[in-house]
């Protein structure tokens, strides 16, 4: 008996070759999802990620060279997600930690500090990609906390500083796939340069008194900075609560007052209090906009970086009275040949 209750009768001219496959692949059956992980290549990259759009950057160019995993699963909010038990394993098997920063993810950080290897590279994107005297302050994130708004990927040029940082520190710890791992980029780099161009033509289209956002969680400021928008507030107010009966009545007046044509739910986080707002503003109520969450779900064609950026950008151009046709069929998948190869958590 070699696994719950399983025979395998062995006959004398069986090849012990075969005896060790069979009894490998029983014992396989039992294997619990960390333990399958444990069993990967070792001379394999492993690298750790937090939220999605940064999981996406980091595939795009590490590709099959790197066994990748998100830990921040989508639809929870990173700003206030407590990783478990479980997820210290992942991170004490990792060779890079790749984190947003400007303190998105701080259990995660702390886990991480506490759970690591010695070498392990822990990489922090928003901490190196701008300068403290770019960091941008607002509703949610006043200069008073200390904390500035962290969601610099929503500026395509800035995710392309990520994906500079990204791209070193696997060709820092991985120098032989170096080539690969810098081609990758280029291609990426190719791709972004041009959505940020196609971002800008079609935010053209909008009507300039319309390049307003409001939305449900404040995570376009680096956007707006980007393309001309002003950010007229968001509903989730700092500490994430909801937002008090003043603070809607304010922002209802907000919304009279600068004419602001639409404003923006979140997908993930529906918002009675914005049908509300909405209503009483006379302002359409768009509830499909998306903060890290990226489009479809793994393994689907438009589950990258890019897809979410240009549904985004779709979503506030056409409510906002623009063109999207400038924006119809660009390529928002993976940049490298084959399957998607990253680890989304559900």
């Amino acid at each position: 008996m070699l696994h719950s209750g399983i025979m395998i009768p062995i006959c004398k001219t069986m090849n012990m070759a075969l005896i060790f496959t069979l009894m490998m692949a029983v014992l396989a059956c039992g294997q619990s999802p960390s333990s399958l992980q444990s069993s990967v290549d070792p001379a394999v990259l492993r690298v750790v990620t937090t939220v999605s759009p940064i999981t996406s950057l980091t595939e795009n160019i590490g590709g099959e060279k790197i066994h990748l995993q998100g830990i921040i699963p989508e639809g929870t909010n990173s700003h206030t997600y407590e990783p478990s038990p479980s997820v210290a394993k992942i991170l004490s098997t990792a060779d890079i930690i790749i984190l947003n920063g400007l303190f998105l993810e701080e259990p995660s950080l702390k886990m991480a500090n506490e759970s690591k290897l010695n070498d392990t590279v822990i990489l922090q994107l928003g901490d190196r990609a701008i300068t403290e005297n770019e960091w941008i302050y607002d509703f949610s994130f006043p200069k008073s906390s200390g904390h500035p708004n962290p969601h610099l990927w929503t500026d395509p040029l800035l995710a392309l500083e990520y994906a500079k940082l990204i791209r070193d520190a696997l060709v820092s710890k991985d120098p032989e796939n170096a080539s690969y791992y810098r081609n990758n980029y280029s291609l990426l780099q190719s791709r972004i340069e041009e959505l940020d161009a196609r971002i800008q033509q079609a935010v053209a289209t909008i009507p300039i008194n319309n390049r307003k956002l409001l939305t449900y969680h404040d995570s376009f400021p680096y956007f707006s900075l980007r393309y001309g928008f002003t950010v007229i507030g968001a509903i989730q107010p700092s500490d994430f609560r909801e937002p008090s009966a003043r603070e809607v009545a304010d922002l209802i007046k907000q919304i009279k007052l600068n004419k602001v044509p639409a404003i923006f739910g979140s997908e993930t986080f529906p918002s009675d209090i914005m049908k509300q707002i909405a209503k009483e503003s006379g302002a359409l109520y768009i509830e499909d906009l998306r903060d890290d969450d990226l489009p479809g779900k793994s393994g689907d064609n438009d589950h990258t970086y890019l897809g979410l950026m240009l549904s985004d950008t779709k979503i506030i151009v056409s409510s906002l009275g623009g063109n999207i046709n400038l924006l119809d069929e660009f390529d928002v998948s993976l940049v490298f040949e084959g399957a998607s190869t990253a680890i989304y958590p559900e």
